[in-house]
C-alpha cells in the first residue's frame, strides 16, 4: 500500500481519537452532577495478540460514565506480523448505588463503538508484502470491575466483546 494512503489511514485515526477526547471533554462540562475523571492503562487479554491500552473515563452522573481509549495489539506468526491499532468510546452504568457497593469496589457495564485499523506484513525467504485495512465502525458491549486500594488508585478488570476484537483487559485505574 502506498505511503500515501498509509499516512491518510492514520490522519483519520488520529482525528477519530481526538474526536473521542474531545466528546468525553465536552460531557465533562455537563451540569447533571459532580463527576470524576480516571487514567485506566494496562493489557489486554485477548483472542488477538497482546494488546496494551490506554483511556480516559468521566462520570457524568453517579452512576453513568463516558469513556474514550486507545489501544495497540500485535502477534507474530511464522512468516507474518499482524498488528492494530484501535480506538473507542464507551458508556458505563455503574451499579455502585443501586446494589449499595463498598466505595472500594466499582462495577459495571456498557456499550461502546470502535474503530480498528489492521496491518499484515509477510515476510519470508521470496515475499515481503504487507497491507492494510479497517475494521470500520463496530460496536461493542463490556462487563468490568474495580478494586480501589486507595481514594485514587486501583486495578481493573474488563470483559468485552462485539463486531470488530473480543477479549479482556487488566491494568491500572488513577482517580484524578
Amino acid at each position: 500500500m502506498p505511503k500515501q494512503i498509509k499516512l491518510k489511514i492514520m490522519k483519520k485515526i488520529l482525528v477519530f481519537t481526538v474526536l473521542c477526547f474531545v466528546t468525553v471533554a465536552i460531557f465533562a462540562q455537563n451540569p447533571l452532577g459532580k463527576g470524576e475523571m480516571q487514567l485506566n492503562a494496562g493489557l489486554g487479554l485477548g483472542s488477538f495478540g497482546k494488546p496494551v491500552y490506554l483511556g480516559l473515563e468521566y462520570g457524568i452522573h453517579e452512576d453513568i460514565s463516558l469513556a474514550a481509549d486507545v489501544s495497540y495489539q500485535s502477534k507474530n506468526y511464522d512468516y507474518a506480523k499482524q498488528s492494530a491499532i484501535g480506538a473507542s468510546v464507551k458508556a458505563n452504568y455503574h451499579f455502585n448505588r443501586i446494589l449499595k457497593i463498598d466505595k472500594k469496589w466499582d462495577f459495571y457495564a456498557g456499550l461502546g463503538i470502535n474503530y480498528y485499523k489492521f496491518n499484515t506484513k509477510f515476510s519470508g525467504s521470496n515475499t515481503n508484502y504487507s497491507f492494510d485495512y479497517d475494521s470500520g465502525f463496530g460496536f461493542d458491549a463490556q462487563v468490568g470491575g474495580r478494586y480501589f486500594f486507595t481514594e485514587s488508585f486501583g486495578l481493573n478488570l474488563e470483559y468485552g466483546g462485539g463486531s470488530n476484537l473480543s477479549g479482556g483487559r487488566l491494568g491500572i485505574t488513577y482517580k484524578f
